[in-house]
């Protein structure tokens, strides 16, 4: 091993402790006044202890570990190497008949204070490292930990590595074992159905949610709990973060909704999907949009040869040229701004880098847009474009095409609903016995995309109010956009040709109840921040469906995907709704409705529900 000064250092602390402890043992042994006639006994037998020690503790290793991160490991390396020098100590001053009074009581005193020295200070030096000393000096804010498992003891050894802030002074868990134990030296109060009053009596404002496995049922039931008596809560990261050392157990964050609205993490079968795009060429239309954006992110962990980003908004394309330079600057990337409907600038961009899977995922989607004098835009956009893009890949030779659908597309009541159902048929009706595969895959809502109402009420609550709602029972399903991208690439490596997959939502959430939790985690109360109805919107209804009356559904091989059978399309009523889309240049909305409910019986435009407007702080 190379002496370094580092070694150096620790090797004179250690010769040094070997002295103090010898000295020491006589002096404690003599009732803290060392007689003048033992002291010169001392200084002879030293000569001999300390260089025999010395040597015994570099043959035990002691100088091969790091101070930063001493641990039992270390202390225990100590106590062998002290407990070695005390037995070989006693023979050398018998065999070498060592002519100084060396008292018993010495021997039984020096490895003790020698263990205490060495072991002491190389853990006071990890403890200072750790910053586990600031608490002490600097003003921390007492905290609650929520949890009691593996996260919780991650956490607590981080935040007492680390100038946190924070202070714990408790854990709550609900597994009976684990109540009146200690984790790190903080003990475990009692259940979480408890928080109420240990934050009382403890001075508590914040908790740390330290459950990232338990299920989100649970989890919302605690925050609610939380945030009804005014609590700030935090969370640690997921579990599979913490694990892939993406993130430190001790970033904690505010609780989102993503934490407590999300599911169990999708199984997805790597190995297929390695085989289904490493190494090939991936397009994604609608590349900077929610779900293409993060269709591009999950991509990018299978690394195709080339990924094509195709999008229309200039600024969301460069944010994530800029998002992927930054984030994965080894994968190869092209960025190309077009439009789906331009059929020559979508063949071009096919034929030049001959895409082996597409991903289309452009799409108008905002319901009241679409139907306030923007319909035949809404199949322009969804419908056209869908089979120009889809016609493209067909020449290309592309292996397969997944488009996304809606669930929206079920018994439609809405221009925008409509219009991805036909889109669904145009798949439908393109696919042959061989040849590219075309697959449509349904889904509902997703947390945080452009347009839903999440970032639309967290801007009314920043604002102070009021969040409104349409229609007190209204509800939608939701799912978070990793989900639905990994399930979307799920379902387009399953996918055989034709099916329509229709992703588990799990239950809806209604959306009243979901502005009052979100009001609650700001902090504010229903008081301060009223909810207003405002009615239903036009092509809105009340309940999202993901099957429709005369579909029913089949099972696969993962329990999150379903495959709907749906009414047959037929190759030329498509063609003649598609001519006509091609033709239309100046129609108005009415004439769409009209084609819309010939094309697609079960379109029934929804009745705007304007009744239930008001406003209500219960």
């Amino acid at each position: 091993m190379r002496i370094s000064l580092r070694v150096t250092l620790v090797i004179l602390h250690d010769l040094a402790a070997s002295v103090i402890a010898w000295l020491g043992a006589y002096w404690l042994r003599f009732n803290l006044s060392l007689p003048s006639e033992y002291l010169l006994a001392v200084l002879s037998t030293l000569i001999w202890v300390v260089p025999l020690q010395a040597t015994l503790f570099w043959y035990f290793g002691l100088y091969r570990g790091i101070w930063r991160f001493a641990s039992l490991p270390d202390l225990k390396r100590i106590l062998k190497a002290v407990g070695v020098a005390t037995i070989a100590t006693t023979l050398m001053l018998v065999l070498f008949r060592v002519e100084a009074v060396v008292p018993r009581s010495v021997l039984i005193l020096d490895p003790i204070l020698l263990v205490l020295i060495m072991g002491g200070s190389r853990f006071a030096y990890r403890a200072w490292k750790d910053h586990r000393f600031a608490g002490i000096l600097l003003e921390t804010k007492p905290v609650l930990i929520l949890g009691a498992g593996s996260a919780a003891d991650f956490l607590l050894r981080e935040l007492n590595r680390t100038s946190s802030g924070y202070q714990p002074v408790g854990l709550l868990d609900d597994a009976p074992g684990k109540q009146g134990r200690l984790i790190q030296g903080v003990p475990v109060l009692g259940p979480t159905g408890e928080v109420k009053h240990w934050a009382e009596k403890n001075g508590v404002r914040d908790v740390i949610l330290a459950i990232p496995s338990a299920a989100h049922a649970a989890r919302t039931q605690i925050a609610d709990q939380c945030a009804r008596i005014g609590l700030n809560i935090l969370t640690v990261p997921s579990m599979d973060d913490l694990m892939q050392g993406r993130v430190s157990v001790a970033a904690l964050r505010k609780i989102e909704l993503d934490d407590l609205l999300g599911r169990d993490p999708v199984d997805l079968d790597c190995q297929g999907l390695h085989e289904l795009l490493t190494d090939k060429v991936v397009m994604v239309t609608g590349a900077g949009g929610s779900i293409g954006s993060e269709l591009c992110r999950q991509l990018a962990h299978f690394k195709p040869r080339l990924l094509v980003l195709f999008e229309q908004g200039e600024f969301a394309l460069y944010g994530m040229e800029q998002e992927f330079s930054r984030c994965c600057p080894e994968q190869p990337l092209i960025c190309v701004i077009g439009d789906v409907k331009d059929a020559v600038r979508v063949e071009q961009v096919m034929r030049d880098y001959r895409p082996d899977v597409v991903f289309h995922a452009a799409a108008y989607k905002h319901v009241p847009l679409m139907e306030q004098v923007n319909a035949l835009q809404a199949l322009k956009n969804n419908v056209l474009g869908t089979w120009v893009v889809a016609l493209a890949a067909k020449n290309a030779g592309v292996g397969k095409f997944v488009m996304i659908s809606t669930d929206k597309a079920v018994n439609p009541t809405n221009v925008m609903g409509t219009s991805k159902r036909l889109a669904e048929m145009v798949c439908q009706t393109m696919q042959e016995p061989e040849g590219t595969r075309f697959i449509s895959v349904r889904f509902g809502n997703v947390l945080g995309s452009s347009g839903s109402v999440i970032p639309k009420f967290q801007k009314q609550i920043e604002a102070g109010g009021p969040v409104t709602v349409t229609h007190p029972e209204i509800t939608r399903f939701f799912m978070s956009i990793p989900e639905a991208a990994q399930l979307v690439l799920q379902a387009g490596l399953m996918g055989r040709g034709g099916e329509i997959f229709v992703l588990d939502m799990g239950e809806p959430v209604k959306i009243a109840e979901l502005a009052r939790l979100m009001i609650r985690l700001s902090g504010k109360t229903e008081d301060e921040i009223r909810i207003e109805f405002s009615g239903l919107r036009p092509g809105e209804k009340l309940y999202e469906e993901l099957i429709a009356d005369s579909e029913s559904t089949l099972p696969t091989p993962h329990p999150k995907l379903r495959v709907a059978k749906a009414r047959d399309a037929v190759a030329a009523e498509v063609a003649v709704m598609l001519d006509w889309i091609v033709r239309s240049e100046s129609v108005g909305d009415a004439e769409v409705r009209a084609k819309l409910r010939q094309w697609v019986p079960e379109y029934q435009p929804a009745v705007h529900v304007a009744g239930t407007a008001g406003s209500t702080s219960s």
